[in-house]
């Protein structure tokens, strides 16, 4: 199962990185979401696919019994979530901002500021 999903995380960053080397500014923030997914999946694969119960203490005992689960990496996927929501947000922003101004989304077309 690690191994198909190293697999996945790998075609995403390829796919991402294809999608970022394209000359639209919509191709390139689609490619920036892409991104933010792989390296979430990616922090999810390393720690290790492992079910468990949450890793709470009983009440009187000094260590937790069984299997838990890592609280870690969910912890820092969620983080990882908002971050790439508001810089998505921001881009988003930014493009139509840029296509109201230049007119077009075109990398090449925009390298004139001053219209």
């Amino acid at each position: 199962m690690e191994s198909l999903m190293a697999l996945v995380v790998g075609v995403l960053f390829a796919a991402s990185i294809y999608m970022m080397l394209r000359r639209s500014i919509v191709k390139i923030v689609i490619g920036l979401i892409i991104l933010s997914n792989a390296a979430n999946l990616l922090i999810f694969v390393v720690s290790g696919l492992t079910r468990g119960a949450p890793p709470l203490i009983a009440d009187g005992a000094k260590q937790m019994a069984g299997t838990v689960a890592d609280p870690l990496p969910q912890a820092l996927i969620l983080t990882a979530i908002v971050i790439a929501f508001s810089v998505l947000a921001f881009a988003v922003v930014l493009i139509r901002r840029a296509y109201e101004v230049v007119g077009t989304d075109d990398l090449d077309k925009m390298k004139d500021t001053d219209t």
